[in-house]
């Protein structure tokens, strides 16, 4: 199927963004696709004077507005996804413009027949959207049509990963995205991370031009700390594969579209694709019991406390070695560095971890696993730790390693082929660490346990400033979107440690003449968070720079990375426009 995102702007006329989003449906259909994705707020803007001006742009999906555009989806026989405010009640029978009204922001699927096939309402309300709109509680829903199963997004909605997950379990191929955005965040970071840990697609359209209307504008930047010229969409509408890749993009926040073809077959949780390189069915790894606490109410624990450091010194140690060999080099970095906290890899001292599928060469990495903490725990002074993963009991475990020995314990909670031997734990432990400069809360995750976004849910909500993260990557987009969407979406720092390992570049391939395909290197990372400013005042803020949640990224490279890291900034929510 052909997928077409668009890109305009809007404003508080109705009938002038009507002949906006006609226009550009026409010229999208030039390329003949199959849907056509609209921004999100395409009959209006986000922001009202009152509510009285609220209700007058909203439309009745009976009105002259839907009406027209479900006759753009029959002139040119395709889906279009159209995102607008909707009137969820009768009428207003007042003229008090401090009293709200039922208006949902709505995505509308239009089929090639111009009938309403599905709707869904934004279900992430964000600041001053609260004040104007509400958030239904519908039941999650995708529309099957001939090329697969699609779905709908609206804005912040996929800055989480909990309904596009909802919608892939539902067996979502193609998620549709529309955005009214000044952030780059979504473009960047959430939309691939949306894309990979569920195997979908992901179209996005976003708006451009202004946002708010001019006689607010100034209001506006000064309330949020942003300059009025950048209260404009950023647009940067794309489509992304299942693997995070961006297919077609527009670079820039001019009026426009572009397209790709894709084939659902290859995306989905039933898809035959949808497997980790070692054959772990992704989905299946899900264990729905761990997740429980997720659909609690105000599980949040407070994470502010007087003993929390503004800094941390964080490490990451490589080797190149195998056997006791590692163990010498880990050994040596750590006589020479002072680092706080030190991530090793998993299994740091066995390049193939094919070998734990032997019985006797299981047991010779359990052997060596004991002489780690023995030899690692020698050299370490008070007040510093180490974290790797090791065989302990007959089961591969994160772990801590502190100057008296094992410190603490958390054993692998997914399923993962590699370690099909293991038996699997049932509690995700948090850790208080003693720094010289206060206390942290640290939660470890092994194997393939950070591919799950659910479980991270969870340790963020009681109350982790960092996660420790000894794996062995399996793919790029494992770094490049996942663990850093971990990071900005649960406001925590991670420490995360690999073996280097090369892949091959998708973007690229062996032409006719036999040239080698391109490979790209890949390993862990260390992301650190911005500050919450106004929080930290002796802290100063920076310019407005397009993104509010973005990470500070510390990619591992070669034997030794260091970075500082503010465990602090966890204690504060994730920042919002």
């Amino acid at each position: 199927m052909r997928v077409a995102v668009t890109q305009f702007a809007t404003s508080l006329n109705t009938q002038e963004n009507l002949a906006t989003c006609i226009r550009m449906i026409n010229e999208a259909a030039v390329c003949k696709p199959s849907i056509i994705v609209l921004p999100e707020f395409c009959n209006t803007q986000s922001w009202y004077v009152d509510h009285n001006q609220a209700w007058d742009q909203a439309l009745t999906l009976d009105g002259t507005f839907l009406q027209s555009i479900a006759q753009q989806a029959k002139a040119h026989d395709c889906y279009i996804v159209l995102n607008v405010t909707l009137r969820r009640q009768q009428s207003r029978d007042h003229q008090n413009g401090s009293l709200k009204s039922k208006i949902s922001v709505t995505s509308c699927l239009l089929s090639p027949q111009g009938e309403i096939i599905l709707q869904a309402d934004k279900q992430t309300l964000i600041g001053h959207e609260n004040d104007f709109f509400i958030s239904s509680l519908q039941d999650t829903e995708v529309a099957t049509t001939p090329f697969g199963k699609l779905a709908l997004l609206s804005g912040s909605d996929a800055n989480t990963f909990d309904l596009s997950r909802e919608l892939a379990l539902h067996g979502a191929q193609l998620l549709c995205s529309s955005l009214n955005s000044l952030l780059t965040d979504e473009s960047c970071l959430h939309g691939p991370a949306r894309s990979c840990e569920n195997n979908v697609f992901l179209a996005t359209a976003n708006k451009v031009g202004a946002l708010v209307a001019e006689e607010q504008s100034t209001i506006i930047a000064t309330q949020r700390s942003i300059p009025e010229e950048q209260l404009v969409g950023i647009g940067q509408s794309q489509i992304v594969s299942p693997d995070g890749k961006v297919l077609a993009s527009i670079a820039n926040n001019k009026e426009g579209f572009v397209f790709a073809d894709i084939d659902l077959v290859d995306a989905g949780i039933d898809s035959n694709k949808n497997c980790r390189p070692d054959g772990t069915e992704f989905f299946k790894q899900r264990r729905a019991d761990l997740y429980q606490s997720l659909t609690l109410p105000n599980q949040q624990l407070a994470k502010q406390n007087d003993n929390v450091p503004l800094t941390a010194n964080v490490a990451i140690f490589a080797t190149y070695t195998s056997n006791e060999q590692a163990l010498e080099d880990v050994c040596y970095y750590i006589e020479n560095n002072v680092s706080d906290i030190i991530q090793l890899p998993e299994l740091f001292f066995i390049a193939d971890k094919t070998l734990t599928n032997n019985a006797e060469e299981l047991s010779k990495i359990e052997s060596l696993s004991g002489q780690a903490i023995a030899q690692i725990s020698a050299v370490l002074r008070p007040f510093q730790y180490v974290c790797t993963s090791l065989v302990i009991d007959g089961m591969h475990q994160a772990v801590i390693i502190s100057a008296q020995g094992l410190f603490a314990q958390q054993q692998q909670l997914h399923f993962c082929q590699r370690y099909q031997w293991t038996s699997l734990g049932d509690d995700l432990n948090i850790i208080e660490l003693s720094l010289e400069q206060g206390s942290i809360n640290v939660a470890m995750l092994t194997a393939d346990d950070v591919k799950i976004p659910e479980i991270i849910k969870i340790a963020s909500l009681n109350g982790i400033h960092l996660l420790l993260v000894p794996f062995d990557i399996q793919e790029p987009c494992d770094v490049e979107h996942s663990l850093l969407a971990r990071a900005a979406e649960n406001r925590i720092c991670i420490v995360a440690a690999t073996r280097e390992k090369n892949f091959a570049d998708k973007s690229s391939s062996a032409n006719s003449k036999g040239n080698k395909i391109k490979l790209q290197k890949s390993t862990g990372l260390i992301a650190n968070l911005t500050a919450d400013f106004s929080t930290l005042p002796q802290w100063q803020a920076p310019k407005f720079n397009g993104s509010l949640n973005q990470p500070i990224v510390t990619h591992q490279h070669g034997k030794i990375t260091k970075a500082v890291i503010h465990p602090i900034a966890a204690c504060y929510k994730l920042m919002k426009f």
